[in-house]
């Protein structure tokens, strides 16, 4: 069963903890929303202490225990009006398959060993290495979009993921190394961190039990 839209208060909440000490406008941007929706109803979250705002690189806002838990409860009450919380745990499934080796490949992007030093940083300029990453990396890009489908036909706040994380790739592939695992911006690495955060959140699965051991 497909969902209709997320109301703007739970996308105000939830982006807090899926973005990570996001803006107002980061919020706004990430589910489409305009930003003076966003911050009425982050400033009505701040009343209940769910978040709090903070000024010291600009406005930005963290979300507290009581707001986790609220959201966690939002979360699944609207997974549960839909009838989505099959296809979302068929989607945590199949990412968790991929999430082990997109560990790996943005591991092996980091970092290439040599003779002298295992933890060597790569200095990209070994090409069959860097290709043989971004080809790994462009096989769990495939599968990701499958599991994107499956979000999206439940839930349609979480659709893009896909989208953003081959936008990412694409980006890497054209020499902007920084797309790969920078933080400051939607690099693959943020973006899959972030996804992988949603899948928690929204079906309410404490951080670090799901991990599966990486086959190496």
């Amino acid at each position: 069963m497909s969902g209709g839209a997320s109301d703007p208060a739970l996308l105000s909440l939830h982006g807090v903890r899926v973005l990570g000490a996001p803006s107002t406008a980061q919020v706004a941007d990430r589910f489409g929303l305009r930003a003076a929706v966003v911050a009425e109803h982050l400033l009505d979250a701040q009343a209940y202490g769910w978040v709090r705002r903070h000024e010291f690189f600009g406005e930005t806002w963290s979300m507290t225990e009581r707001g986790r838990a609220e959201n966690e409860r939002q979360l699944a009450a609207e997974l549960d009006a839909v009838g989505g919380r099959a296809a979302v745990a068929e989607a945590h499934r199949l990412f968790l398959s991929l999430n082990g080796p997109h560990g790996v490949a943005c591991t092996n992007w980091q970092v290439r060993p040599t003779r002298w030093d295992r933890l060597a940083a790569n200095d990209h300029t070994d090409a069959d290495w860097d290709v043989a990453v971004l080809l790994e990396l462009e096989r769990l890009d495939n599968a990701l979009q499958q599991v994107d489908a499956l979000l999206s036909g439940a839930l349609p706040r979480m659709k893009g993921y896909g989208r953003l994380h081959r936008e990412a790739l694409h980006r890497v592939r054209l020499g902007g190394h920084e797309w790969l695992d920078g933080p400051d911006r939607a690099s693959c690495q943020l973006v899959w961190i972030q996804l992988h955060e949603d899948l928690l959140a929204t079906l309410g699965i404490a951080r670090g039990t799901d991990e599966q051991p990486v086959s190496r």
